[in-house]
């Protein structure tokens, strides 16, 4: 039977996954008196608590990815596709409300009911108890539609309505009637919002403007206009200053004062992409934002002049991870570059722990002036391609040199202080289009070595920043491209390979070659795991080959990708080979036995991979993905059987932590391994298999009496005389109680003669039938399950005085010598037969048919210990001899 997805690893959890396009919900719970806001991450959402941003909880996934979150007291609705779910304790699904036929695009709790519209033109408004269709409305989307949806305060019942086209639309839900139509502003209203004041509305629109509405009187009391684009979200404080916020496609946010009606002040670049939606906390100056460029912000408002201050925030990539690597020994960080360009620390152990390193600039000076007319953006670096982290000095100097996307220069960062740190790493006297490939840092922390796309592999100190020499004759390395560079534990040796196919060992101090390996296709990258000195390299033909630096030879080779090996990780032994590659498969090679051992498909192609020092978790990276994805490693819980793939398995696909279906019973069943591997009960009939059974069951058979003695009682348990209600006393001066007498039966033994209760135990019949039928399974299984103790009341029993018969005294001989001539159960048989010479051994030397059977049992005991100490004694000299020729 084909085991489904991997053996060796199972779904843990996502890391970086804070938000997405959809505006977040903000709920407020009344007995833990807290603000919680909750944000979709594709097919599922977050609940984080505003006070710490802690995550609180991940719901179960949804078919599809959520369109539109909104909450109340109790539940949390989210839409995906054409159905809408309510979660209860912010993870399960407690009810469905199917009935739309395009998807749904905005949701608004209204008491018990739910208001839902779609895309289509329909309004449902729905029992949120019953699930039933309380009103359906339907609208033309070509002249009516519905782009955005509120409850004014106090209306009771009453729904407003903004559509695409501009007009608004007052609709009553419990009567189903049209109130009012308000022509609206010749442009597309996209957000509705209510103010503080009663009949007071805040309308977003499509070109900018901000409109301050009465709806009562249908009067406009102001409007605004932001140059940023379309209103993508409205939010008014309700603590006092009389502030509206604003966001816009571009992440920034403008703050409006309604009695100066003039901008007072607007926080640029808030968030890297759209701003998704914007709420003020009742009554405190708090704003809560999230975006889409995976952030969740909180902002206090204590700045003079009505500003804001970044309170506390949550961040992950707002592009794709290209680059993941553990930082440090104890496995909890991991270092992601993303496509946006910046560097991230996640925290494998709690969120508070995250490091934002931020985006490296060209120049601090200058983007701290922002003279001459620089742009935001042209200050900064571009995406980082590859990176190398130390911590052995990481507390004195900066510890993570980085290589940018077509810049030669390459960069320093300093973990501790979360911030890019001062050198620029570039070489002298090179041409300007070369562009820096490859990097690794020394394990004493003090040097990086860099490789270029010019050939050239320099040498740089990292404490100053200055360049200590290059690799190679003419100041080149290779005659193409570098492809990787690596250094050994003691600074011995530098390896690195490039395209002219070329894997060159270089001694680190001297910078001389000492030997060159030809590969037989062109490196696109190489790893080391420098404890065990295997040096692994992908090759543009799909296949791996595992370098020895001690013998300088290829020692395995690997191939069954079918796409380009995009990284490589060793497990912390060195055992393991975990390979991720563009045909969207994660194979585990194992390099003593030179096979794969497991290999399962995952729906995006991973493009990094990150093995955890410790062996517990792989970190993984895929394209169009902004998470870290974390694999528990089940051999560190468990057995788990891995056994050598054929050439021709088709892997199966294995979902992404955090993907988790709903249907959680059948994910659990699916964990246990269906094709564990079973032991046979004897590998070969010349060989000696000894039994499972612990050793406390047989060993301690020879020493029964002296643990029963050891363990007798000084006294036996003597139960109290049961008092009468009068007690007797004795006439006298000083009153003293009667002692009941004694009689004889108290006087009598109550131990039973042994023959009274002698019979048959179901051990000796099943003995005495297998004599005849000649397999002693069935009383060897009897015996197995005894204890020590019962085992030798079964062996006492076995001769006339009690209970048996001198016929059971052969049958277990002939027991014996079955087991030893099976080779199964070893230990067990040896044990047995000890206990039976002890106890029956005068017995036997009476009965001529008994001694002939255990001479003939002496016999084969002795060749089978010869046997044996011929294997031992070849075993042994092949050892030693193996010893001294490496050693």
């Amino acid at each position: 039977m084909p085991r489904s997805g991997s053996a060796l690893f199972s779904g843990f959890r996502v890391l970086g996954l804070y938000s997405n396009h959809v505006p977040h919900a903000l709920r407020y719970h009344l007995k833990h008196r807290e603000f919680y806001v909750v944000t979709s991450v594709g097919k599922s959402f977050h609940t984080f608590n505003v006070s710490r941003l802690g995550i609180v909880s991940v719901s179960n996934s949804l078919p599809d990815d959520i369109t539109c979150l909104a909450a109340d007291r109790m539940l949390v609705f989210a839409a995906s596709g054409r159905l809408i779910c309510a979660f209860a304790r912010n993870k399960e699904v407690v009810m469905r409300y199917h009935g739309h036929k395009q998807e749904v695009r905005l949701l608004l709790p209204l008491g018990d009911q739910l208001i839902s519209a779609d895309s289509g033109g329909d309004v449902i408004v729905w029992d949120v108890q019953g699930g039933e269709v309380y009103l359906r409305l339907n609208f033309d989307p070509g002249t009516f539609d519905v782009s955005a949806m509120m409850h004014p305060s106090t209306y009771l019942n009453k729904v407003l309505l903004g559509s695409s086209q501009g007009a608004l639309q007052l609709w009553n839900i419990k009567t189903s009637k049209l109130l009012f139509t308000f022509p609206g502003w010749s442009a597309g209203v996209t957000v509705l919002q209510q103010s503080p004041a009663v009949d007071v509305v805040g309308v977003g629109t499509a070109t900018g403007r901000i409109i301050i509405h009465n709806i009562r009187l249908d009067e406009t009391l102001m409007s605004f206009t932001q140059d940023w684009g379309p209103i993508s979200s409205l939010a008014f404080r309700t603590d006092g200053p009389p502030i509206v916020a604003s966001g816009s496609p571009q992440g920034h946010i403008a703050l409006w004062d309604l009695e100066r009606r003039q901008l007072v002040a607007q926080q640029r670049h808030a968030h890297r992409a759209a701003v998704a939606a914007a709420t003020f906390l009742h009554g405190e100056p708090l704003l809560v934002t999230n975006g889409a460029d995976n952030a969740i912000k909180v902002w206090i408002f204590d700045q003079e002049g009505g500003g804001a201050r970044l309170l506390r925030c949550r961040l992950g990539h707002s592009a794709p991870p290209t680059t993941i690597h553990h930082h440090g020994n104890d496995g909890k960080n991991i270092l992601s570059a993303g496509q946006d360009g910046t560097l991230q620390s996640f925290s494998t152990v709690h969120e508070r722990f995250n490091k934002n390193l931020g985006h490296g600039s060209i120049s601090k000076k200058k983007e701290k002036k922002k003279k001459k007319g620089l742009s935001y953006e042209e200050l900064r670096l571009p995406a980082i391609t590859a990176l190398a982290s130390g911590v052995t000095r990481q507390s004195d100097w900066d510890g993570i040199v980085a290589c940018h996307r077509g810049r030669l220069t390459a960069t320093t960062w300093n973990y501790q202080r979360c911030t890019m740190g001062a050198h620029h790493l570039k070489p002298p006297t090179v041409r300007q289009d070369a562009v820096a490939t490859a990097v690794d840092i020394t394990s004493c922390g003090n040097f990086a070595v860099i490789g270029s796309s010019c050939g050239r592999v320099d040498v740089y100190n990292l404490q100053s920043g200055l360049h200590r020499g290059c690799y190679g004759d003419d100041e080149k390395a290779h005659s193409g491209v570098v492809r990787g560079v690596a250094t050994d534990t003691l600074n011995q040796l530098t390896i690195s390979c490039g395209s002219d196919w070329l894997l060159k060992f270089w001694r680190f101090k001297t910078r001389k070659l000492e030997e060159m390996l030809k590969l037989s296709a062109t490196p696109a990258s190489m790893r080391l795991h420098r404890d065990s000195g295997m040096l692994a390299t992908a090759l543009d033909d799909f296949t791996l080959a595992v370098v020895d630096i001690e013998t300088r030879r290829i020692v395995r080779k690997f191939a069954g990708h079918h796409g380009n090996v995009t990284d490589m990780t060793f497990s912390p032994d060195g055992r393991w080979l975990v390979t991720a590659a563009m045909d969207c498969t994660i194979r585990t090679w194992d390099l003593p036995s030179g096979s794969l051992v497991d290999c399962f498909l995952v729906a995006m192609a991973p493009v990094g991979v990150s093995m955890s020092p410790t062996g517990d978790f792989l970190a993984t990276a895929h394209v169009d993905s902004l998470g870290v994805y974390l694999w528990n490693n089940r051999s560190l819980c468990g057995p788990v059987g891995l056994r050598p793939l054929p050439a021709d398995y088709q892997p199966v696909e294995e979902t992404l932590p955090g993907v988790t279906a709903e249907d959680t019973e059948q994910e659990v069943t699916s964990e246990e391994p269906d094709d564990a591997y079973q032991s046979a009960e004897q590998l070969g009939a010349e060989l000696v298999t000894l039994s499972l059974m612990p050793e406390s069951r047989w060993k301690s058979l020879l020493h029964l009496d002296a643990i029963k003695k050891r363990n007798r009682p000084v006294a036996p348990p003597a139960a109290p005389p049961t008092a009468p209600f009068f007690l007797p006393t004795v006439p006298g001066l000083t009153p003293q109680f009667a002692l009941p007498p004694t009689t004889k039966e108290d006087t009598q033994s109550k131990v039973l003669p042994w023959g009274s209760l002698a019979q048959r135990s179901e051990f000796a019949s099943a003995l005495e039938s297998a004599l005849e039928s000649g397999s002693f399974d069935q009383p060897l299984r009897l015996l197995k399950d005894c204890g020590p103790a019962g085992v030798s009341v079964e062996l006492t029993c076995l001769t006339s005085e009690g209970g048996g018969a001198n016929s059971l005294l052969l049958a277990f001989i002939h027991m014996i010598d079955s087991m030893l001539a099976s080779g199964r159960d070893f230990d067990l048989a040896h044990a047995y037969l000890a206990l039976f010479l002890k106890l029956h051994l005068r017995t036997l030397s009476q009965d001529a048919v008994a001694m002939e059977a255990l001479l003939h049992l002496s016999s084969r005991l002795e060749s089978g210990w010869a046997e044996l100490q011929a294997s031992f004694n070849q075993s042994l000299c092949l050892l030693l001899y193996t010893k001294s020729a490496l050693l």
